[in-house]
């Protein structure tokens, strides 16, 4: 299986990923190009670099960041003036009759607005563009978190796949065994077909196991787009990450669920402020100059406009934004609170998984690969009989299956706790 998807990968050679915009981290969006060297299997930190940066949902979130920062750029900026003329007393009667005594107005108009209203509208969107930063930094390590999940489960698909190969091998080297006590007139006929049975059963879960690797191959593909295999499969690797558990006090302030939610409340309290400054009502100048054409005479006009704010102070809004603000901060804290309690939950299922690693590597595998051993042995000279040595060989196939599950389980568990840590692979940009 590998060999397949391995050929239909050679062809491509060095492929350039994604076209026009591409997200590094979240900060503006770059255009360009990212290249990803196909002729080595695909590592952990690859897979991981892959998805920060190709990812569509992330690059979609740091697009919508770009959009944000633009949006308080343009929040930022005063109000336009405006222009108009207005002419009057015209084609009326009497001596206003036709156009010998209009007048005509030019006048030109400026709002200003009072209370600080640009200055914390522009504050307000900016913590709204620091919001959406975070959120596409949080959208990003989700999408490495993903890879890296389904890059350890193709990992441990390929394992298993090389486990059943190698368990229909066994199979097919009794099942010779069997042939010849058969031949020999030692063993029954049906203890013939009872081990070509079994050993058909094996190849039929060896095709399927390389299918499964197929699928996950394929779902780790499309985190980054990508509709097929665009990568040489991982080699079969059995270590673990290596990471030591960390205490539950050690969880960083620059995780992006915290820094989300620490956004979320900075953009409610700039909210807050804004809707404060909406009590202070906008005053708008106009200055301009008026002719008078039965005289043929000019004159400067200037007036201010000022709206009384005696039904609204915009109170109601002022209020409202301060409940989201208590809202927000409450959050920021229950993040935060969870975000220990996660990282204490996963160093003590890293623990657990370790152990039973180590005690299924140590000592059942050994023991069930020892008692294989010996029954097919003991089979062979007539000591034993098929049915003690097929279970024995059921029993091997069992346990090196929970050793790869167990595995599986303790690189998982080590991959969420270096995700919430921020410990490699997720501590930064990696080329």
């Amino acid at each position: 299986m590998r060999n397949l998807l391995c050929g239909a990968v050679a062809a491509m050679a060095l492929s350039a990923m994604v076209g026009a915009a591409h997200a590094q981290g979240c900060a503006p969006v770059p255009v360009g190009t990212i290249e990803y060297d196909q002729t080595r299997p695909l590592t952990l930190e690859r897979a991981v670099a892959r998805a920060g940066h190709a990812a569509p949902e992330v690059m979609t979130a740091a697009l919508e960041a770009r959009a944000a920062s633009a949006d308080a750029d343009q929040a930022g900026r005063w109000l336009n003036p405006s222009i108009s003329v207005e002419t009057e007393n015209f084609a009326g009667t009497g001596g206003l009759e036709g156009f010998e005594a209009y007048e005509t107005t030019l006048a030109l108009e400026q709002t200003f607005r009072l209370g600080g209203k640009r200055r914390l509208s522009e504050r307000a969107a900016r913590a709204e563009a620091a919001l959406a930063s975070a959120e596409c930094d949080l959208q990003r390590l989700e999408a490495q978190r993903l890879a890296g999940e389904l890059f350890l489960d193709l990992q441990a698909a390929i394992q298993m796949a090389d486990v059943a190969d190698a368990s229909a091998k066994l199979a097919e080297e009794f099942a010779s065994v069997v042939e010849r006590r058969v031949d020999a007139g030692a063993a029954a006929p049906p203890e013939l077909s009872r081990a070509r049975a079994e050993a058909a059963s094996l190849k039929a879960a060896a095709d399927a196991a390389r299918g499964e690797a197929e699928a996950r191959a394929l779902a780790l593909a499309s985190v980054w787009g990508s509709a097929e295999v665009d990568f040489v499969l991982p080699e079969p690797e059995t270590s673990g990450l290596g990471i030591d558990t960390a205490e539950p006090d050690s969880v960083p302030g620059t995780h992006p669920r915290l820094q989300a939610a620490q956004a979320g409340a900075d953009a409610r309290a700039a909210a807050t402020d804004r809707a404060r400054a909406g009590a202070w009502p906008d005053v708008t100048v106009s200055a301009g100059v008026r002719r008078f054409e039965d005289t043929g005479d000019s004159a400067f006009l200037a007036g201010v406009s000022l709206p009384l704010p005696v039904f609204d102070r915009n109170q109601d809004a002022t209020r409202a934004a301060r409940i989201r603000t208590e809202g927000a901060q409450l959050n920021a804290r229950a993040v935060e609170a969870r975000l220990r309690a996660e990282q204490a939950s996963l160093a003590a299922q890293v623990r657990a998984a370790k152990s039973r690693l180590q005690r299924l590597e140590g000592e059942a595998l050994p023991l069930a690969e020892d008692a294989y051993a010996s029954a097919a042995e003991g089979y062979r000279v007539g000591k034993f009989d098929l049915t003690a040595t097929l279970d024995a060989r059921r029993s091997l196939i069992e346990i090196r299956a929970k050793v790869i599950d167990a595995r599986l389980a303790l690189q998982t568990q080590t991959l969420r706790l270096r995700a919430l840590i921020g410990a490699a692979p997720f501590e930064g940009e990696i080329q």
